[in-house]
């Protein structure tokens, strides 16, 4: 099981470049279960923006992207966001047409998950996702966030570009249930990271004790059927414990720059926190 590696302190993959951060975790990637990937790459991370790295290319694993030691990135957003609705991004015959705005990983992406409208049904939009290969298409890196700027994001203009059609309906298969995965395996990363600062620098046992509970609600919720009303209830409490757990660490003893960058990224964690409350809210009506 991953927590019992987590019992003692470890020197960070120090980071430099993407390339070459995702090059030194390579070994971190080979676990069967992908909360477990995410956790390992989480507790090697020397920074939340890396941690986030981890969890979210675990999740897209667990979505459905190639396993193949690259990174694949969901395209969705667009102009108007990335609602059902707001998607125009077309696809017709097999082939897609339309921008995207936020391509996480950027230019490094290797696979691309394109969420494409196949039209309209009785006042809902038809969705599909495509799998469309990066180098099949211009990838332009966006502006540097001013949070986690070590992650590169772009955006991508495809034009009659041809992909492989993935099974199931895009919305109800990949883009609902995808913030729920994704969720999980980010906070995942994300506590791991918190451990490995406290192993290194000390911090009480009550709140080295606090991370491993969680992470091992974690590790559980990896089991679950992500679209479940019971997964998305249980993993709301776990978003709820990391942010109290969180709130409540002393970093006085931590190193003053890796205490400053955290700062400095936690805004991440608060990214769609609206929607996901009302997946919340939803869930217990």
């Amino acid at each position: 099981m991953i927590l019992a590696s987590l019992t003692h302190a470890r020197e960070p993959v120090a980071f430099t470049t993407f390339e070459a951060w995702w090059a030194a975790t390579a070994p971190l990637r080979v676990h069967p279960s992908t909360v477990d990937r995410a956790i390992a790459q989480g507790f090697a991370s020397d920074r939340l923006g890396m941690a986030f790295a981890g969890g979210y290319c675990s999740a897209m694993i667990a979505l459905g992207a190639p396993d193949d030691g690259t990174p694949s990135a969901l395209c969705a957003t667009e102009d108007e966001g990335g609602h059902p609705r707001a998607i125009k991004t077309r696809l017709e015959s097999g082939r897609v047409t339309g921008t995207k705005r936020f391509v996480s990983f950027g230019t490094f992406a290797k696979h691309l998950l394109v969420v494409a409208s196949e039209g309209a049904s009785e006042g809902r939009n038809r969705l599909r996702v495509v799998q469309v290969a990066a180098s099949d298409v211009t990838l332009d890196p966006g502006m540097e966030l001013p949070f986690v700027p070590e992650v590169p994001h772009a955006s991508v203009v495809l034009e009659n570009v041809a992909g492989q059609v993935l099974p199931g309906d895009g919305y109800e298969r990949y883009l609902k249930p995808f913030r729920t995965i994704e969720d999980l395996h980010v906070n995942a990363a994300v506590l791991a990271y918190l451990l490995n600062v406290g192993l290194r620098f000390g911090w009480s046992n009550a709140a080295k004790e606090d991370l491993l509970a969680a992470l091992a609600s974690a590790v559980t919720l990896g089991s679950m059927e992500p679209s479940s009303i019971a997964a998305h209830r249980t993993i709301g409490g776990l978003l709820g414990n990391a942010t109290r757990i969180i709130d409540s660490l002393d970093w006085s003893g931590a190193e003053p720059g890796e205490r400053a960058r955290f700062e400095r990224d936690r805004p991440l964690l608060e990214v769609a926190s609206k929607a996901r409350a009302a997946r919340r809210l939803k869930a217990w009506r």
